[in-house]
């Protein structure tokens, strides 16, 4: 489907809840943000998973104007700012979820590697709840004040965020944040993402990156235990 943003449409990836499953509309929303990689088919299956927990989810494709090659760094450079047309990029799709007289109203963020730290930001941009799996923390942590409730998961065997797990914990509860921060200790990078690499899984796992089932599973069933709280 086609989002409306400031500089004219993006695409984006639309899943709705099945009404014999969950009950009639409105239901609340979710914005899942993509991975670096983009709007894969992982992306989408996450996006379907959350529709068929009973919300209205929606994933902006933050690629859209020009595909991975062109648009990965100046979204990364976003990223590490806080701010650019990403951001509203995401508070667009969060707007058009918000607007729908199918939605309640109430909408979360949800977002993975990239899209975690996308996620974490958007705390304080609007969203009900947010959910950052393995997110870098933003550089200016007064981003967080005011943020809204946090169910953040990170995998200890994950090299490149060593030590942020417990940091958010605490940025978090010095700020009187609700949240919920787990780190998974058998887990690594992108433990909640099925990518088909093939071959390179091996190479994937040695490095600290790959799909681990019981850790996302677990967290899986927190973010939605959190989610009813606090969007329900």
């Amino acid at each position: 489907m086609d989002i409306s943003v400031p500089d004219g449409t993006i695409r984006g990836y639309l899943a709705e809840p099945q009404k014999e499953v969950s009950g009639e509309p409105p239901w609340p929303g979710v914005v899942v943000v993509h991975d670096a990689v983009g709007l894969t088919e992982d992306a989408r299956n996450i996006t379907d998973r959350f529709a068929t927990a009973g919300y209205l989810a929606l994933c902006p494709d933050l690629y859209s104007r020009g595909g991975f090659v062109r648009c990965v760094k100046t979204v990364f450079k976003e990223l590490a700012t806080a701010q650019g047309r990403a951001f509203d990029d995401i508070s667009a799709a969060r707007g058009l979820l918000a607007q729908r007289a199918d939605c309640s109203g109430k909408v979360g963020v949800v977002g993975f590697c990239m899209g975690g730290g996308f996620a974490l930001v958007a705390a304080t941009q609007g969203f009900d709840v947010s959910a950052p799996y393995y997110g870098q923390l933003p550089k200016d942590l007064s981003i967080l004040d005011g943020a809204c409730p946090v169910v953040a998961s990170f995998g200890k065997r994950d090299p490149s965020l060593k030590g942020t797990a417990a940091q958010l914990e605490k940025e978090l509860a010095e700020r009187g944040i609700p949240h919920d921060v787990k780190e998974y200790p058998e887990a690594g990078h992108s433990f909640a993402n099925q990518f088909h690499l093939g071959p390179l899984n091996v190479l994937a796992r040695y490095a600290g990156v790959g799909y681990h089932r019981e850790s996302s599973e677990d967290a899986w069933r927190r973010v939605l235990a959190f989610f009813a709280q606090h969007l329900r």
